[in-house]
């Protein structure tokens, strides 16, 4: 796909945005031939707007495949769920959607000694992410996040 990845998150955003949805992780593998979508309802002031539900997966798929069509990208299989109770946080709006959340943040290089972070995610300060581990305040660069997911409540 000409483009790439950037240019193929910003379609998939477009149609499922069209259908009421946001993409809230995607993940590409077999060489790019196989597509795993995550979408969400969105949400307003950090509370969901409902969960995904097995026809909304559905209906996405359906216009998704479509639109690849469509667009003439290629792929051998696409899948469409719901980003779970421990969904990875990406982008910043993530970090600021779920202010009060406990998480799991491993970090590239090391804060105070520490590359894992667990606890709550306090605030997003610019590119600064604020989280309460164990009572301590730890500050990181969001550049220095290598991967973030909630920690689910069961």
């Amino acid at each position: 796909m000409r483009g790439g990845l950037d240019a193929l998150e910003k379609l998939l955003t477009q149609t499922l945005s069209g259908l009421g949805y946001e993409l809230s992780d995607l993940h590409l593998s077999n060489k790019n031939k196989y597509f795993q979508i995550f979408i969400d309802k969105g949400f307003e002031q950090g509370v969901p707007n409902g969960g995904i539900t097995l026809e909304d997966c559905q209906r996405a798929s359906q216009q998704v495949q479509r639109v690849l069509e469509v667009e003439g990208i290629d792929y051998d299989r696409l899948e469409v769920s719901s980003p779970g109770l421990d969904r990875r946080l990406k982008k910043p709006a993530d970090f600021v959607r779920f202010r009060g959340h406990e998480a799991e943040v491993r970090l590239c290089v090391p804060v105070n000694g520490r590359r894992r972070l667990v606890g709550t995610l306090v605030e997003l300060v610019g590119e600064v992410l604020q989280m309460d581990v164990d009572g301590v305040r730890f500050e990181a660069e969001l550049g220095n996040v290598e991967r973030a997911r909630l920690v689910p409540k069961i």
